[in-house]
């Protein structure tokens, strides 16, 4: 059940080469090695059709997780692009071309770049795993997937764009971004990206071995909570005057009621 599964991988594989060398090329003309941060979410939408063009699979639940992940990836691409547009390279892009001296371009493309697209393979394994099976109509589970994913994009649209708001406020520079969504959670964003790809894993369900479709939001939700997304976040959050405070009142990730500040 897994042979066409394992055939896509590779295929995936070189799209996601071609597609990040393209990015890379890109930076290098530009100067900018953040525009990798653009490219992380177009990169799911690329590796995921090239999945489905390979296969021709188009079943409704082909269809129905292939539409999600290019909302999704379309949607968060613009928002960083937009928001990028009128600040300079990002402090940890920039950090590493000053550290890495001469081999700066060589580790860009593969500390930078090839690695990104390494992590997006994992992450898209959910929607690889149901375009090599095509399971058949809208099982009762990718029914629920799919409300989780809409209940995770609502989260993370409205949380990126409260925060949008907040920042083009010139008061506000300095400060963190305390009220809307952000009251109840530090990185509500976060939340909602990874129901997003929680939902998408719950569709993979349907499918055999479906559990192999875990790996991705599995993985996703790594990264975010212990490597590459809180833990930077949150040391920058560190230099904020009202970072205490906001850190012993609001959860870190899950949206919950305020927590009463310690004394």
């Amino acid at each position: 059940m897994l042979h066409t599964f394992f055939q896509l991988l590779p295929v995936v594989a070189l799209a996601l080469l071609a597609y990040i060398s393209c990015w890379f090329i890109v930076a290098q003309i530009i100067n900018r090695n953040d525009v990798a941060d653009v490219a992380w979410g177009t990169g799911f939408v690329v590796a995921a059709l090239a999945s489905l063009l390979y296969v021709h699979h188009y079943t409704a639940t082909v269809l129905l997780i292939n539409t999600l992940v290019v909302i999704w990836g379309l949607r968060l691409s613009f928002h960083i692009a937009v928001r990028n547009s009128k600040k300079s390279e990002d402090y940890r892009y920039k950090a590493w071309r000053d550290s890495w001296g001469k081999w700066f371009r060589i580790r860009s493309f593969f500390q930078v770049f090839l690695f990104q697209g390494f992590l997006i393979g994992i992450v898209v394994t959910p929607v690889i795993l149901v375009n090599s099976q095509a399971p058949i109509g809208l099982p009762g589970l990718t029914i629920v997937g799919a409300a989780v994913w809409l209940f995770g994009f609502i989260f993370e649209s409205i949380s990126d764009a409260q925060l949008q708001t907040f920042m083009r406020n010139p008061a506000n520079k300095g400060h963190l971004m305390m009220s809307g969504l952000w009251r109840y959670s530090r990185h509500p964003n976060y939340f909602g990206e990874l129901t997003q790809w929680w939902g998408i894993g719950l569709i993979a369900l349907s499918c055999s071995y479906g559990w192999v479709g875990l790996i991705g939001p599995a993985v996703l939700s790594l990264l975010i909570i212990k490597i590459s997304g809180i833990p930077l976040l949150e040391k920058k959050y560190a230099t904020k005057p009202e970072y205490e405070t906001y850190k012993q009142q609001t959860s870190v990730l899950i949206p919950l009621p305020n927590r009463p500040t310690r004394s």
